[in-house]
């Protein structure tokens, strides 16, 4: 699906499958085809939080576990940037920070404050199977 989208909107991607045993799935594009496209409407704000959420955040692992949502990777600019964008669609965030400075200094991560879990899932959601059941959950 996200192939045959980037290719709608005049880019090329290709897939691959990673790992022979594992259920896993790469898209990969070039970086010029993002840098050519510009985050401007309320929708494209959703669309590019669930997009990072997919493939940069993180929920629970067990569906027992207490509930939290996460963004995390190495470029600060890009998580920035992003937590701006979800605070401007109403969504409460916690800090950027350094989970471990000593483990990995150019590693940032927030968190999606507790009250705006279920607006977070509500409005940006997600496309990955286990992430989509997850917040779904929150949202009972």
């Amino acid at each position: 699906m996200v192939k045959r989208l980037i290719e709608g909107a005049g880019g090329r991607a290709w897939t691959y499958r990673e790992g022979k045993e594992r259920a896993l799935f790469v898209v990969e594009f070039a970086s010029s085809f993002v840098k050519a496209h510009h985050v401007v409407t309320r929708s494209d704000s959703v669309s590019y939080a669930r997009g990072f959420f997919d493939a940069e955040g993180g929920v629970p692992a067990d569906p027992q576990d207490p509930p939290y949502i996460y963004f995390a990777q190495k470029n600060r600019k890009d998580l920035e940037e992003l937590w701006g964008l979800l605070r401007l669609l109403g969504i409460s965030c916690g800090r950027i920070h350094q989970p471990s400075v000593r483990a990995d200094p150019d590693y940032w991560r927030f968190y999606v404050s507790h009250s705006s879990h279920i607006r977070f899932a509500r409005l940006v959601g997600s496309w990955h199977p286990r992430k989509m059941r997850i917040l779904e959950q929150m949202t009972r």
